[in-house]
């Protein structure tokens, strides 16, 4: 399918423009901040403890600092995903390169598959970094390394199918700017959808709720590996692949 190639091109791509350093910078800053926030607070809570032997019983890294930076990084990645994505096709699309690309012997799932797995290798080097903050934890205190698992886990399938969603936006436009807003508006309403399960209540509150792309990620971060949870992030990452993939090929078509 000759994926490799895409993905090395669309990888030295990022490296090769200010976009992957700044971005890169913009999660660490942002993400070191709440870090240091969310820490700050734990250990002035941890020295009010001493007075109450309950609630330090009650007190650990994992609940207290981890899991809040976990919610947080959720936060980061639905402002900056679509940053990420943004010029994967839409860039072509208005230099007309992508017309170049489409008439290489490559099929269409091979193009999309590269520019996909370069957007996640980004990505995972972003996760990768982040790690550091849970070195800090274990040399101040135990870390169960249950929940940090499955909620990288967890933070790899939310942001594969933040990925996806984006490059399936890319490949409708032209314009970088209009793919960047319209992704983040795309991820918003799967992110808030689920907000008026409660109220709807029924089959359509638990419909909304299975919908929403945030409260399937809540498990991973308990520590929680549940099968509905994954096959969710899968089934919408494969989902907006096959609709860029059906983008690629109708542009193809037109060309």
């Amino acid at each position: 399918m000759r994926v490799w190639p895409i993905f090395k091109k669309e990888l030295r791509l990022y490296f090769t423009s200010p976009i992957a350093y700044v971005l890169v910078a913009v999660f660490f800053f942002i993400s070191g901040l709440f870090f240091w926030s969310i820490f700050d607070f734990f250990s002035k809570a941890s020295m009010q403890s001493m007075m109450n032997p309950q609630f330090a019983r009650d007190l650990n890294v994992t609940d207290g600092v981890f899991r809040p930076l976990l919610s947080n990084v959720t936060v980061i990645l639905l402002l900056l995903m679509p940053m990420v994505t943004m010029r994967l096709f839409a860039e072509e699309r208005r230099s007309g390169t992508i017309e170049l690309i489409l008439t290489y012997p490559v099929r269409d799932g091979a193009v999309l598959l590269g520019k996909f797995l370069a957007a996640l290798a980004l990505y995972a080097l972003m996760l990768v970094g982040t790690l550091l903050y849970a070195g800090v934890l274990v040399y101040f205190a135990r870390l169960d390394w249950g929940p940090l698992a499955t909620g990288y886990l967890g933070l790899l399938l939310l942001g594969a199918a933040f990925l996806a969603v984006g490059l399936f936006v890319s490949s409708l436009t032209e314009n970088q700017i209009v793919a960047a807003i319209a992704t983040f508006g795309a991820l918003l309403a799967l992110w808030i959808i689920g907000w008026s399960a409660d109220s709807v209540g029924g089959t359509w509150g638990k419909v909304l709720s299975h919908l929403s792309i945030i409260e399937h990620f809540d498990s991973f971060a308990k520590g929680v590996l549940d099968t509905k949870d994954i096959v969710y992030y899968l089934n919408l990452t494969i989902v907006a692949l096959f609709l860029g993939m059906k983008s690629v090929e109708a542009r193809r078509w037109k060309g």
